[in-house]
């Protein structure tokens, strides 16, 4: 086991379970889970995964600095927002050329394992990493999709350690999902 791997899933999984708690401490977790992951990901030749990480790290940032001002349902639980039907097809649009487009220049420009199934976790996972920094329901549905097809490609390239925490996170995407839905039907306090 790569402990280095090891480490980052660990992490990863705290940093998740807190934003599923809608915690303003997942941050700080997120930031050193991705730093982890960049060099994971590009020890493995997954260029476009790489690539998000340095993403990751700038929305981890930004995403702190959103929930900090957002408005809460109390002392520490910040507020969930809902895309509308509109909203929601722009977002799938853009997210559908982005990974399409990162797609055709890492097939093209790299040497990346499977570059058109790397491009489609990076691109949507940027999609529901913003949707999740601005506090949107819609993010955990991404996710969800994310980490479905990530838990296979990590299995394929030998990461075992980081396909089982995706399969983790899988579960944890569809209660968080239950658990944000939840909070907008029931705010806390």
């Amino acid at each position: 086991m790569n402990p280095l791997e090891a480490a980052a899933a660990l992490i990863s999984l705290i940093n998740v379970a807190l934003v599923m708690r809608r915690s303003l401490w997942n941050f700080p977790w997120g930031l050193v889970g991705v730093v982890l992951y960049g060099v994971v990901f590009f020890r493995a030749r997954l260029y476009s995964d790489t690539l998000l990480q340095i993403f990751f790290f700038a929305t981890q940032a930004y995403g702190w600095h959103v929930w900090w001002r957002s408005p809460k349902t109390d002392s520490t639980h910040i507020e969930v927002l809902v895309l509308s039907a509109a909203d929601r097809l722009l977002w799938a649009g853009m997210t559908t050329v982005g990974a399409v487009m990162l797609g055709f220049l890492m097939r093209h420009f790299t040497n990346a394992a499977v570059p058109w199934l790397d491009a489609i976790i990076a691109g949507f996972s940027v999609s529901a990493q913003l949707l999740q920094s601005r506090r949107y329901l819609e993010c955990w549905s991404v996710w969800i999709g994310v980490n479905t097809l990530a838990t296979g490609v990590y299995w394929t390239r030998h990461l075992h350690v980081t396909s089982g925490l995706f399969l983790i996170m899988l579960l944890m995407a569809i209660f968080g999902h239950r658990a944000w839905r939840l909070a907008i039907m029931q705010p806390d306090g």
